[in-house]
């Protein structure tokens, strides 16, 4: 058979760019290798590091607690070379249940030498009361780590240090910004965090939020969004056996209003109104003075909130006794978050980062489960925002079960680092 040789003269520059190629890749190579290592020898440490959120107490209402892993965190990321402070809550959206008192917040800021600016946020506190750490304290059994309030969410807590961790050891320095931000009121829908976090959030690039990602690694790019409506109603009390014409029956008017209310749902849309609590009278032969009903909502855009509220306030104006008063309060308890472009491009570039080491990567844009922070960092910018960053585990809000996969450390570190490499560099547009 013919083969054909190339000419003496056309080999060597021809061995020439076949050597620069492959150097090329091994170059590429070597520094994700490193990245990799280095994610390998940081699980210890981020073990002990949540070890030690785990075993302080930190539910939504224990101040104490809550100051406490304030400390413990900002002291973290002061070492780690941060301008870090400890904010305390000033701009209260005041909700049905929001307690007197709430949480402290931490907020650092590493300044780099390129120009993206990148946010990275997660929450100290639990839903767990004080003293229920005694009978469950931070444990290991095979490939999981037990403890109250480690999948949510100071896993996230802990996997940001020790990405902040990872970029100091491997003196990268490339993004403009770094902005963290760990709040102590999430398990209460974030009353006194959210209009921080929008601000913050919408000077940013990119947008990372360090809840689990589930039992399997999932990133997230929607959820939907929480809503409670609040129904009031004032009428007259009289005596239900001689004088049932002298009052005004508010359980009357509260059954109609809930009646003519309780079509609102748009399924198709994934929008939600279900009336859920009401309480009505004192005695059984008073005619009720007043009457009370609340109702669960959930939407998949933020502005089909909006027009819910237009619709209950519209329908309030209908009543059966026009002596009765009636009065309507809309809560958005978390605003929906709604997938991007950016945040489809970024999540992607995830795969590809997590194909590196072997390993498949599930997005999803679907909005599934309740709410999130990540929606309040949504409002307003237009960056990418993608949830469910942190490690993969199970049992959240149970008290005796919740745990994470050990396994799903180093990869999430691996996957945090590089994005914020990639993003920083250009890699990633």
């Amino acid at each position: 058979m013919f083969r054909s040789h190339p000419a003496p003269s056309l080999v060597r520059p021809l061995i020439a760019s076949l050597w620069l190629a492959c150097a090329a890749t091994v170059a590429h190579a070597e520094p994700l290798a490193d990245i990799h290592a280095l994610a390998q020898k940081e699980q210890q440490p981020l073990l002990d590091t949540l070890r030690d959120l785990v075993s302080i107490e930190s539910g939504s209402q224990d101040i104490e607690g809550l100051n406490q892993i304030a400390e413990r965190v900002a002291g973290q990321l002061k070492q780690l070379g941060g301008t870090v402070e400890i904010l305390q809550a000033t701009d209260i959206y005041r909700l049905d249940d929001t307690p007197g008192t709430i949480g402290p917040a931490v907020h650092a800021v590493f300044n780099g030498t390129g120009s993206k600016k990148i946010m990275l946020i997660a929450h100290m506190d639990t839903v767990y009361l004080k003293g229920m750490l005694r009978d469950q304290p931070f444990r290991i059994d095979g490939d999981k780590a037990y403890g109250l309030g480690i999948a949510d969410d100071k896993q996230g807590v802990a996997l940001i240090l020790h990405t902040m961790a990872l970029l100091q050891k491997l003196n990268f320095r490339d993004y403009g910004t770094l902005t963290v931000l760990t709040n102590g009121d999430e398990e209460i829908s974030s009353p006194g965090w959210r209009s921080t976090i929008t601000k913050f959030a919408a000077e940013q690039d990119v947008v990372f939020s360090f809840e689990g990602g589930g039992s399997d690694g999932t990133l997230r790019l929607a959820t939907s969004g929480i809503g409670s409506a609040y129904l009031t109603v004032q009428g007259k009390s009289s005596h239900a056996g001689s004088r049932p014409e002298g009052g005004v029956n508010a359980l009357y008017e509260l059954a109609h209003q809930v009646l003519q209310m309780k079509d609102l749902s748009k399924p198709e849309q994934g929008l939600k109104l279900n009336w859920t609590v009401s309480k009505a009278g004192t005695n059984r032969n008073v005619i009720p003075a007043e009457a009370t009903a609340q109702a669960d909502a959930r939407a998949l855009k933020v502005s089909d909130f909006d027009e819910l509220e237009k619709m209950l306030q519209d329908k309030i104006k209908n009543r059966l006794l026009p002596d009765s008063k009636v009065a309507l309060k809309f809560e958005v308890r978390r605003p929906p978050l709604e997938a991007n472009e950016a945040s489809r491009r970024v999540a992607a570039y995830g795969k590809t980062i997590y194909g590196e080491i072997g390993l498949p990567l599930k997005v999803d844009e679907k909005a599934t489960g309740g709410g999130t922070d990540a929606a309040f960092a949504a409002l307003k910018t237009k960056g990418a925002v993608v949830e469910g960053m942190g490690l993969s585990g199970f049992g959240a809000h149970s008290n005796d079960a919740e745990y994470v996969q050990i396994n799903s450390i180093v990869p999430r570190l691996y996957l945090a680092t590089r994005m914020i490499m990639d993003l920083s560099t250009g890699k990633l547009k």
